[in-house]
């Protein structure tokens, strides 16, 4: 995604430059993306919604749920649009049972201001992942992905996202399968820059998906 250079983070720069010092296989994949960073995200609730949507299914698998479920719920949906829909429909545009009954649940907690986005942003990383996870359906994974798209916050490493492990096999493990341990001591190179290593990982992955 390329994006004007007032929309990236402000750390962004600072931090690619970083890292290409520190680590030899960012060093080569960095300015394969040079005129992309960490885009604005939407807003919170879809955020969320589309990170439950996604969980457990491939990036593409997840892209055709979120086109589906935006068929029936509008464009950029709101939790008003999403309780307007039943669950019967949810689960014909493919949403499992569990799914549904999650981003319903969602939509309800955001309607009936169950939560307070406005104060996300002032509270640290942890604290966010502990008042999003006491929501049904979201777990660390899920926070996690808000903190990234949502927050943008720059020390973010989501060892539970199976397309992180998989690029850190790739690029340092010769595609031998790589333990949540064994990424952890990757990553400490990356601190405090690691969402910046983790987004730069996840486009590699795109980038071989099309020489594919």
């Amino acid at each position: 995604m390329i994006i004007a250079a007032d929309e990236k983070p402000h750390f962004w720069d600072e931090a690619s430059a970083q890292l290409m010092r520190r680590d030899r296989i960012l060093r080569k994949l960095i300015p394969l993306h040079g005129s992309e960073a960490l885009s604005a995200s939407a807003t919170p609730f879809m955020t969320l919604a589309r990170a439950i949507i996604g969980q457990q299914v491939t990036i593409a698998s997840a892209e055709s749920l979120w086109q589906r479920f935006t068929d029936k719920c509008g464009r950029k949906p709101t939790p008003g649009s999403v309780l307007k829909v039943s669950g019967d429909e949810l689960r014909a545009a493919g949403l499992s049972k569990r799914k549904t009954e999650y981003v319903l649940d969602l939509a309800v907690h955001f309607a009936e201001k169950k939560v307070r986005p406005a104060t996300w942003a002032s509270m640290d990383d942890e604290a966010v992942v502990a008042d999003l996870c006491a929501i049904r359906g979201i777990g660390r994974w899920t926070a996690e992905m808000f903190l990234i798209f949502s927050l943008r916050r720059p020390d973010v490493l989501p060892l539970d996202d199976a397309s992180l492990l998989k690029a850190i096999s790739l690029h340092y493990f010769s595609g031998e399968p790589v333990s949540r341990f064994e990424a952890r001591e990757v990553a400490q190179a990356w601190a405090p820059w690691r969402t910046v290593a983790t987004w730069y990982l996840w486009r590699s992955l795109d980038v071989l998906a099309h020489q594919n």
